[in-house]
């Protein structure tokens, strides 16, 4: 489960010690803005320590009241800086920051599905990117209900049809399938997840990429899964 990352070391947000010509003024934030800063940047930490993400895949973003701020292109989720997030007007366009991950589009057209959705995670985690390689999946819910804290933090698992990474049409498909899930697969890709806090959408790709591993693991095996029934006694 995720567990509440340690804070990023508290310093003005912007402040002038790293004169980053990406870097935010302080004083053109609210608090609001700068605790989802922070909580992005040691989400990111906490996620690429434990081994969910490697080198400068995977990407996070938040909702805000006028916009989005999102993990920057070709940055590790380890060394992500509060001031230098990107920030996203509420059109979806550049509005500071360093320049915005390849997969906008992809974070955007999930919120536009899912309108009450605060944040996102996607990552490229091993278990559930090798059940993303898989051809003889469900690709309408692609794992089964194994336990009960899948069923109740994941639900159903629709499978995107592969595009490269970046794609309008990878964005296209998903935003389509986010509609009835919040937790989606993207073919030979990996996992995204959104949620209703940064904190919900974290325990639920982590809750996602276990059961991708016990799926893996008891590939051959006899399986009882949970019946329909206790399936709706868990939703």
């Amino acid at each position: 489960m995720a567990r509440p990352p340690e804070r990023v070391k508290k310093r003005h947000v912007g402040a002038p010690a790293s004169h980053d010509a990406h870097s935010i003024p302080p004083m053109t934030m609210s608090t609001a803005e700068s605790d989802a800063r922070e909580s992005i940047c040691a989400y990111g930490r906490s996620i690429f320590d434990r081994g969910l993400t490697s080198g400068s895949s995977g990407n996070i973003s938040v909702r805000l009241g006028d916009g989005w701020l999102m993990t920057p292109t070709g940055v590790s989720l380890a060394r992500l800086d509060p001031a230098t997030l990107t920030r996203l007007d509420a059109t979806g366009r550049h509005a500071g920051g360093a320049p915005p991950t390849k997969e906008r589009s992809l974070h955007l057209a999930i919120y536009a599905a899912r309108p009450h959705e605060q944040a996102i995670v996607h990552l490229h985690s091993t278990y559930s990117t090798a059940v993303s390689c898989l051809d003889d999946v469900d690709r309408d819910d692609v794992l089964p209900p194994l336990t009960a804290y899948y069923v109740m933090r994941v639900g159903t698992l629709p499978l995107v049809p592969y595009f490269p990474p970046g794609d309008a049409g990878l964005a296209e498909a998903a935003g389509k399938r986010a509609a009835r899930s919040h937790a989606l697969l993207l073919a030979n890709h990996g996992p995204v997840v959104a949620g209703a806090t940064l904190e919900a959408a974290v325990d639920a790709v982590e809750v996602l990429e276990q059961t991708a591993r016990v799926f893996l693991l008891l590939r051959g095996a006899p399986v009882r899964l949970l019946t329909d029934a206790e399936v709706r006694q868990l939703r």
